[in-house]
């Protein structure tokens, strides 16, 4: 008896296995995709947008600043109304609705990967708030023509940025934290100052202060895309020029190196101590106005601005990226004061307490320092005494050496000063240790570390 043909098992089946498939592959699909994004997409993207960020201040900060320089011309005492108005007006600012943003912007970054772990503490110094602070207030500076840089608020502003990628990976940690932390601060140094080798090496030197692998492929990635971002916009170009140096040095160029290493240590800690100890040296009725006066005493900081400038012919004005290069070039001398009253106007402007960085000062400063050693030393270049006092001067106030030597030899093209440089930074830092601690370091502990408790007094003994 012939048996009834059964229907294959393919006609029903084979419909819901090939949807089952299809389904399956498209949640693979969709899994290697959000996996390449995280890995890959969001750390290159964010890297991208903090090296447009880095090019577009530079751009802003220039042309606010050239702003300022028209509105004066021919007439200095114009300075005393802008300044201070535009000092006042930065304080209004960053007091009322952008707290976190002020300073450099360094400190706000080591606190935030070496403080006590602390929810709120990424809320108030980073954010979209104050990377629109950081940009604002600082450019009102700008225009104000105070005494900052922008290299470090373009540092905490390439941190803030890629720390806020974090949002979009499901599980963030303090791991995931402090590597987008580090690889946007050393993005923002990088796109500054078109230095990537001395982006990686600030980062691990004076942000991290270790090294640690897992940090390392992003911390680089995040360097190669914001320097790609910034060589496409701005173009392949050296901070402050070409360095021309003799290609060998006699033994007697060490004197040069001692005493550069020795004024540079003993100038920066000067610098280190003021700002950490201002309440030792700040007359007892600017304190109070600070504390409960701000307006009255930005006023009052913005006319000592204003006064220094004028009674200088403006080179105190503004970051002093413009003598320093000028100087280098060998165009157009700096008076031989320039390095105290730069200095001084560096403190003055620091002490407002809004968004400044202290990079391109401090390297003027030590521009200005090289005629000093030049009128000791008049047979050796001048050029090369630039750069050991820049990087003296910036390793003394930092101590951080290899930074600081790594920069200007970046900046420069200086690879024919880099043992002098080296042992100029090494010296420097070592004289300026002896005084004051390394200063982003100190401010971050002072400014945003939690405080300790004060000591209880021992409850007296009773009497049986």
């Amino acid at each position: 008896m012939a048996h009834e043909s059964e229907p294959p098992a393919s006609a029903e089946t084979s419909p819901r296995l090939g949807t089952s498939r299809r389904r399956a592959l498209t949640r693979l699909i969709r899994s290697r995709s959000r996996r390449l994004l995280l890995q890959f997409g969001l750390p290159w993207g964010g890297a991208l947008l903090v090296g447009l960020a880095a090019v577009l201040y530079a751009n802003w900060s220039t042309a606010a600043y050239n702003q300022f320089v028209a509105w004066i011309a021919g007439r200095p005492w114009l300075a005393f109304l802008i300044t201070p108005a535009f000092t006042v007006l930065a304080v209004f600012l960053t007091r009322r609705w952008f707290s976190g943003s002020e300073g450099s912007g360094i400190p706000q970054v080591i606190a935030a990967l070496h403080a006590p772990r602390d929810e709120t503490l990424m809320k108030r110094l980073f954010g979209l708030r104050v990377i629109f602070g950081k940009l604002f207030i600082s450019l009102l500076g700008f225009l104000g023509g105070m005494t900052i840089g922008r290299e470090g608020p373009t540092v905490h502003i390439g941190a803030a940025i890629m720390a806020e990628t974090r949002r979009f990976y499901p599980h963030p940690g303090p791991r995931l934290e402090r590597q987008l932390l580090l690889a946007g601060a050393a993005a923002g140094l990088s796109g500054a100052f078109n230095t990537p080798l001395a982006g990686i090496i600030f980062a691990i030197e004076e942000i991290a202060r270790d090294f640690e692998n897992r940090t390392n492929g992003t911390m680089i990635t995040a360097v190669v895309f914001s320097g790609l971002t910034s060589l496409a916009l701005a173009g392949n170009y050296l901070y402050f020029g070409q360095l021309n140096v003799p290609h060998s040095f006699s033994i007697h160029f060490v004197l040069p190196v001692l005493l550069t290493a020795l004024l540079c240590g003993l100038l920066g800690a000067a610098f280190n101590w003021a700002l950490l100890r201002w309440e030792v040296w700040m007359p007892r009725p600017l304190q109070l106005w600070r504390a409960d006066k701000p307006l009255l005493y930005a006023l009052i900081i913005g006319l000592a601005i204003a006064a220094l400038g004028v009674s200088t012919g403006g080179e105190t004005w503004g970051s002093g990226y413009e003598q320093a290069r000028r100087l280098l070039e060998g165009t157009a001398p700096l008076s031989q004061g320039y390095a105290i009253t730069k200095w001084a106007s560096m403190i003055i402007s620091y002490m407002a307490g809004i968004p400044g960085g202290l990079f391109s000062p401090s390297l003027s400063i030590g521009a200005g320092l090289a005629q000093w050693v030049h009128a000791v030393f008049a047979w050796a270049p001048l050029p090369a005494l630039i750069a050991l006092c820049m990087t003296g001067y910036l390793a003394a106030v930092t101590q951080s050496p290899l930074t600081s030597f790594v920069i200007v030899m970046e900046m420069t093209n200086g690879s024919g000063m880099v043992i002098p440089m080296m042992a100029t930074a090494l010296l420097a830092t070592r004289v300026s240790a002896l005084f004051t601690p390394p200063l982003y370091e100190a401010l971050a502990q002072k400014n945003y570390f939690p405080k300790a408790p004060a000591p209880q007094p021992a409850p007296e003994a009773r009497a049986d």
